[in-house]
């Protein structure tokens, strides 16, 4: 059961991967803000079809009060809070330094599975994610180009990414508490209704309609979209909390915050980008941590 767990997390790492290639390709063109609110409207369509060729209905009608009242308030946490902060934290600090801050997931994950669900985890399984997020430290701040430039919302986007990292723990944590047995895909499409309900009161509030106008008439930019909310909120949240279901909360969001790692072949293989002894080492340190999990 737990090994299953692990291999969903290690294929939702896989996801974020792909996922966060196309978002920075259609973020680059249109906006983030944009492209937030349009990845969930195109992954609630395809939860949708999903729900209706695979179980007959279009909505998961048939969770009951509770699942519905704290996968809502999971998406609004996750979906919102976590990647509004997130995505703002990049713009202030940089990719690099709010990466390095957001690596504090797993602990902060394992923290609130703790003291919300009761999880525990054994000496071993906490040695292999203290391997595993030091191996991710290590990568992310292995090369630091544009943090080097002097940002005059240094301290803000900081506390952003902290902000960020703990609206993604809280959302998983969340998600886990309010469905610990149901279907996680239809899970998560209630998840992404939250977050897209989030995002309309947000684009209301500022007046940014327009933008998204805008951005819907980029088809390169809706290529870009499209496949990022198949790998991510579709696939990738839905292996996730398949993962937090049977590995537990802490152990899933490690062997997911392996991102930065997985990004090192690609950057190789795609965009012809040398590595340094660093970034290797870290790899090494990290997958050798998720090892350790698998083993543990």
């Amino acid at each position: 059961m737990q090994m299953l767990g692990q291999v969903a997390a290690l294929g939702t790492a896989f996801c974020w991967t792909v996922t966060s290639l196309s978002f920075e390709a259609a973020g680059k063109r249109v906006g983030s803000m944009q492209v937030n609110l349009i990845r969930l409207v195109f992954a609630f369509l395809m939860f949708t079809v999903y729900g209706a060729v695979v179980h007959g209905r279009a909505l998961p009608l048939d969770a009951g009060p509770h699942v519905w009242t704290w996968l809502l308030l999971s998406g609004l946490v996750g979906f919102v809070i976590g990647d509004l902060f997130l995505f703002q934290a990049f713009v202030d600090v940089g990719a690099r330094t709010a990466m390095l801050v957001y690596s504090s997931v797993p602990p902060m994950t394992a923290l609130l599975g703790w003291i919300v669900l009761g999880e525990r985890l054994t000496a071993v399984q906490l040695l292999a994610m203290a391997l595993t997020v030091a191996g991710i430290m290590t990568v992310t701040t292995a090369r630091v180009p544009e943090d080097a430039i002097v940002r005059p919302h240094r301290f803000r986007g900081i506390w952003f990414a902290v902000v960020g990292a703990l609206g993604q723990a809280g959302g998983l944590v969340l998600s886990r508490y309010g469905a610990p047995t149901y279907d996680a895909f239809g899970a998560t499409q209630i998840r992404t209704l939250a977050g897209i309900a989030g995002f309309v009161v947000l684009f209301a509030v500022t007046r940014r309609w327009r933008r998204v106008v805008d951005a819907l008439r980029d088809r390169r930019a809706q290529v870009h979209i499209a496949r990022g909310a198949f790998f991510g909120p579709f696939l990738g949240v839905s292996l996730g909390l398949i993962a937090a279901q049977r590995a537990g909360t802490g152990i899933a969001a490690t062997i997911i915050a392996t991102v930065p790692v997985l990004l090192i072949p690609v950057s190789i293989v795609l965009f012809h980008e040398r590595v340094t002894l660093r970034e290797v080492a870290g790899a090494i340190l990290a997958v050798g941590g998720v090892a350790l999990l698998f083993l543990a």
